[in-house]
This record gives structure tokens, C-alpha cells and sequence, in this order.
């Protein structure tokens, strides 16, 4: 009987052994990731602080979060002393159809990737990954050459139509689609459906979270594009945010630092983003399979 009393108290002496130590790993985890995200979210801080400053203040005191006094004049010479509208409406123009071409068409060519057998797919995947790995101020030069020639330099179709395929989002949603159990796709055959009907009515749905984080990539993307806007377009009438905003940090408006302006204008430019992927972020973690049983 005495071994038997004694053989579940070890258990419990060695749980309660490890739970301090435990505890103590949580709090320093917890301290360091602390730590972390005040580094990476003080700057944020800064730029919103300054952005409710009045100039003098935020050029005496530009590190200082707390403005001294409050004031929303920085934001009212944004939209009354800048073409900051025009930038915000080419922005949203360019975004939204860039957004929806990616997701289109990376998806399309990601599906023919993942499903369609055909001679040189291979070869053509490889190619997809190569330019992945290329460095995008190396095509900077092409780039302006091409939309040269072809007549598209300095205009909204020079802005949109280079971008409306990413070899990143081909990537992304080839991986995800061949996670898809092929018999839902049979099925879907066997009902007489051809490839696009099958692509765009049966799989498509189920590539949910793909979509979305495609979605928010390319939203993302397009929205602070600056190189591809440097060599595209000169017209001022033309500008996005990113150009508008490079033209103001240049020293565009006069003298003085216009901290206030600079980074109020940077702040509302952040704000989009922002919100969308604090809407859908939630979907990062989606597996194919919680997509299906959601569908």
C-alpha cells in the first residue's frame, strides 16, 4: 500500500517543480516581445504625435509623442496647400484595378500551374520562381523603355498594366490550389463541367484565404509602389500617393522642416492599409480545409 501512496506524488512534485520556472519563461518571453513591439511601434508613435503638432514644436521637439500644443492645422494645409486629393484619387484608381487584375490573373495562371498538365509547365513554373528572385530596380530601365515604345508612358494604362500580373501571387496561389484534394475537382467533371467552369465555380470558392491574402499583398503593394510610378509617369496630374509624398519629403512646399505636414500626409496614406488588413488578417491562418468546411 505504501507504493502506492507514493507513485502518484511524484508526478505532482515534479509539476509543481516546473510550474515557477515555467512562469517565470512566460514573463521573460512576454517582457522581450514587449520590448520588440515598442521599438517597432515608437516610430508610428512619433509620426503621430508630430502630426498634431504645430510646427515650431515638432521642429524643437521631433522625437517627443505628445504634442505641445494640439493642432489640426498640419492637416488642413494637406488638403488645402498640396494636390494631396488628386494623389489619394489616382492611388485608389490605380490600387483597386491593380488589386482586382492580380487576383484574377494570378489566380487564373496559378490554377493552370497547379492542375493543367501541358508541355514546358515545368519550365514555366521555374521561370515564375527566377523572376521572384530578381531585384526589381533592375528592370527599372527596361520598364521605362518598354512603356516608351509601346506608347503607354505617362498615362493611367502605364500605371496599371505592368502591374497587373505578379510572379509572387502566381506562386502563392499555385501552392494553394495543389492543396486542394483533387476529387473535388473530379466531381465537378463528372457534372459535365469544363476547366474554367470547374476553376471559377468549384475551386475558387474554396481558395478563400489565398484570395484574401493575395488580395491584401496586392493592395498593399500597388498602394506604396514608388519605383514603377518613378519611371511611368512625369505628369504631376498623374501622381499617386507614394510620388505626391516623395515630392513633398524633396522640399516641394519651401523652407522648414513641415514636419507636421510631412508626416500628418504619411499618416493618412497609411491609414487604408492599415484598416484592410486589420479587417482580413484573420484569414492568414486559414487552412484549405477550414475554407472548404466554411464553403
Amino acid at each position: 500500500m505504501a507504493v502506492l501512496t507514493d507513485r502518484p506524488a511524484a508526478p505532482v512534485v515534479r509539476r509543481a517543480g516546473r510550474g515557477p520556472r515555467t512562469l517565470v519563461n512566460r514573463i521573460l518571453g512576454y517582457a522581450v516581445l514587449i520590448c520588440f513591439g515598442l521599438v517597432f511601434l515608437y516610430p508610428f508613435v512619433i509620426q503621430l504625435g508630430n502630426s498634431f503638432k504645430t510646427e515650431p514644436d515638432a521642429a524643437a521637439n521631433p522625437l517627443s509623442p505628445i504634442p505641445d500644443p494640439v493642432t489640426l492645422a498640419g492637416f488642413e494645409r494637406i488638403f488645402s496647400g498640396t494636390n494631396f486629393p488628386l494623389w489619394l484619387g489616382n492611388s485608389l484608381l490605380v490600387t483597386v484595378l491593380v488589386t482586382l487584375g492580380r487576383v484574377f490573373f494570378d489566380s487564373l495562371a496559378g490554377y493552370a500551374l497547379a492542375r493543367l498538365r501541358f508541355r514546358g509547365r515545368s519550365g514555366l513554373f521555374a521561370a515564375v520562381v527566377a523572376v521572384m528572385a530578381v531585384p526589381g530596380v533592375v528592370l527599372l530601365i527596361p520598364k521605362f523603355l518598354v512603356l516608351k515604345q509601346i506608347g503607354l508612358y505617362d498615362s493611367y494604362a502605364g500605371l496599371v498594366v505592368p502591374l497587373l500580373a505578379d510572379a509572387a501571387g502566381v506562386f502563392i496561389m499555385k501552392q494553394f490550389f495543389e492543396s486542394i484534394p483533387v476529387s473535388v475537382e473530379e466531381a465537378a467533371r463528372i457534372d459535365g463541367a469544363g476547366v474554367f467552369r470547374t476553376y471559377w465555380s468549384v475551386v475558387l470558392p474554396m481558395a478563400k484565404p489565398a484570395l484574401v491574402t493575395l488580395t491584401i499583398l496586392s493592395f498593399q503593394g500597388s498602394w506604396n509602389e514608388f519605383p514603377h510610378s518613378l519611371v511611368s509617369v512625369q505628369d504631376p496630374h498623374l501622381f499617386t500617393l507614394p510620388r505626391g509624398l516623395a515630392d513633398l519629403v524633396s522640399g516641394s512646399l519651401g523652407k522648414g522642416t513641415q514636419y507636421p505636414l510631412k508626416l500628418g500626409a504619411a499618416l493618412l496614406a497609411t491609414i487604408p492599409v492599415a484598416v484592410l488588413f486589420a479587417i482580413f488578417q484573420r484569414y492568414f491562418v486559414r487552412s484549405p480545409n477550414d475554407a472548404a468546411e466554411k464553403g
